[in-house]
C-alpha cells in the first residue's frame, strides 16, 4: 500500500514563497502521472499541476507562471515551487496519482497566505 506523505506548508506573506513536498512510500514515479491539489474550507478538492513519468507538466490557469511541478524518482519524491501566493491560494495542499486518485490521501500540509 502506497502512502503519501505532504510537507513544506506554513504562513506566507503575499507575494511570498513556498516549496512543498510529496514523499512517497513506494517507488511510483516513474509508473505514475501525479498531480498536485488543494482544498480550500468549504470548497472542493481541485487539480493545481500535474507531471508524467516523463517530465510534462500542466497547470491550473489560476496557478500558470507561479507554480512548478517538479519530481525526484529516485528520491521517490515530487515538489511544488509557490512564487508570488496570493490570499486566494490558502488551502490544504494535497497529492495523488493522477489518473483516479487511486492511492489514499495524506493528512496535506496547510497553505496560509495572510499579511
Amino acid at each position: 500500500q502506497v502512502q503519501l506523505v505532504e510537507s513544506g506548508g506554513g504562513l506566507v506573506q503575499p507575494g511570498g514563497s513556498l516549496r512543498l513536498s510529496c514523499a512517497a512510500s513506494g517507488s511510483i514515479f516513474s509508473l505514475n502521472t501525479m498531480g498536485w491539489y488543494r482544498q480550500a474550507p468549504g470548497k472542493q478538492r481541485e487539480l493545481v499541476a500535474s507531471i508524467t513519468n516523463i517530465g510534462s507538466t500542466n497547470y491550473a490557469d489560476s496557478v500558470k507562471g507561479r507554480f512548478t511541478i517538479s519530481r525526484d524518482n529516485a528520491k521517490n519524491t515530487m515538489y511544488l515551487q509557490m512564487n508570488s501566493l496570493k490570499p486566494e491560494d490558502t488551502a490544504v495542499y494535497y497529492c495523488n496519482e493522477f489518473w483516479g486518485n487511486r492511492f489514499p490521501w495524506g493528512q496535506g500540509t496547510q497553505v496560509t497566505v495572510s499579511s
